[in-house]
């Protein structure tokens, strides 16, 4: 009997050296995260793919919305020594959810239970996130409650991991909501793109009083965003958006860490979301784009040789889209991209060029819902591996962008300009390409 009571020990002294411990501390300053007893600062992404690329660039955790796959994500991280910010998903209201549903509200929780306690002692487990902007575009603050019944459980059968719950950027009437109706929840997660720069200031002075991480940062929102005259936005090129990741990651997250325990980018993958370039990190085919360079750099501190690319600008017919460029159905235009390299070693590259029109995408969601791709437009392109084309606007009148990839160093750097084209008269003739003559270099052939 002695032996079988000893055996039992040993086995839970294991189990408990294998249990990642995660907890919130309090400081002079403000908090910190601890694992295992030491001090534990986010640098990570929101995504669950590329596992490899994220410690390649010194990424030390990852967000997932739900657990779907989680065992096989869980055991992925901690392979690679990476812990996950593990998404409890609660059902929106925007998408139909009634929260005023006693049946439906506590089937949800009693499935989410099994979830906790299926994961609660896997090692890579950093933390809980329940729900996701659950905030957005709804009426019924009593799906507070439903995040609180679920941090309460949490706080019952896990002590080794605190709960976080996320909204659609920072409102007073959500912090106070969250402070009064799920007192369970131990740290704030915060949804921000533009408006990131806010965040320390505001969150404090709207009462939170614990830490807070952002759970999704990058570039510019789409609805943040300047639009041309029909009233679609101008997306940042790759270029812009490398440098708003290094502003915002020094300057609004890193400078913070007093309350701000760190931080989840946006999105780490490929993500069809206004446009197909828009949030992702990763291009259509999953190679890294330029952005991911900057937030290598801002997580290991140090400049980075081989680097994708940069963009000065892009111009139709010599107009940046600011100019609300507008084209006649089936005209020649003139597309130009210039582009620099900072550093001399990342020049040696090989450089290539992709050129495409694409409809204005007319699936256009909130909240990162699924959308449909905007369809590729079959024109002709002159010249398309090169930073100088000729190209045939689309016949039928309406909106467009013309999107650019540059491949460079293994990494794909990109921009896009909307353009709006306008039909032609019912006497015009469609026009044609302009050829140089191999006989005669000072004529033309139309």
């Amino acid at each position: 009997m002695l032996k079988r009571v000893s055996s039992i020990l040993a086995l839970v002294f294991v189990c408990n050296l294998l249990l990642a411990q995660t907890k919130v501390q309090k400081t002079e300053l403000g908090y910190t995260l601890l694992r295992n007893g030491k001090p534990y600062y986010i640098k990570g992404v929101g995504g669950q793919i590329n596992f490899d690329k994220m410690q390649e660039i010194g990424a030390n955790s990852f967000r997932t919305w739900g657990p779907e796959n989680a065992q096989t994500i869980l055991d992925e991280a901690q392979k690679r020594g990476l812990t996950v910010m593990l998404g409890l998903w609660l059902q929106t209201e925007r998408q139909g959810f009634d929260y005023n549903n006693k049946e439906k509200v506590k089937a949800q929780l009693d499935y989410l239970k099994t979830v906790v306690d299926k994961y609660k002692n896997h090692p890579a487990l950093l933390f809980w996130g329940i729900g996701n902007e659950l905030d957005l575009f709804y009426t019924n603050p009593d799906v507070w409650y439903a995040v609180q019944d679920v941090a309460k459980y949490i706080h019952e059968v896990d002590p080794n991991h605190p709960t976080s719950t996320v909204t659609a950027g920072l409102d007073s009437l959500e912090v106070k909501y969250i402070m009064q109706r799920c007192p369970d929840i131990d740290i704030y997660g915060i949804n921000t793109y533009a408006d990131i720069a806010d965040v320390p200031k505001y969150i404090a002075s709207y009462g939170w009083k614990k830490p807070y991480v952002i759970t999704e940062w990058g570039p510019t929102g789409h609805w943040e965003s300047p639009n041309t005259a029909w009233k679609v936005a101008f997306e940042q090129t790759s270029t812009e958006k490398r440098e708003v990741y290094a502003k915002r990651y020094q300057n609004d997250i890193a400078a913070h860490s007093d309350y701000c325990i760190g931080s989840y980018a946006f999105a780490w993958g490929h993500k069809q979301e206004y446009t197909e370039t828009w949030y992702g990190l990763f291009s259509k085919e999953n190679l890294p784009t330029e952005t991911i360079d900057a937030l290598e750099e801002a997580f290991t501190g140090k400049e980075i040789n081989n680097q994708a690319i940069s963009i000065r600008k892009v111009t139709i017919n010599q107009k940046i889209d600011r100019d609300n460029i507008s084209v006649k159905a089936e005209e020649i235009y003139d597309a130009v991209v210039e582009t620099y390299f900072r550093n001399e070693l990342s020049s040696k590259s090989k450089i290539t060029y992709k050129w495409r029109v694409l409809e204005e995408s007319t699936d256009k969601k909130a909240g990162g819902d699924v959308e449909k791709a905007a369809a590729e437009i079959n024109t002709s392109i002159k010249h398309g591996n090169s930073n100088e084309i000729k190209f045939r606007a689309p016949r039928n009148p309406g909106q467009y962008r013309l999107f650019v990839s540059i491949y460079s160093n293994g990494k794909v750097s990109y921009a896009n300009v909307p353009f709006l084209v306008t039909p032609r008269g019912n006497e015009e003739k469609q026009a044609r390409f302009m050829q140089l003559k191999q006989t005669d270099m000072s004529s033309f052939k139309q």
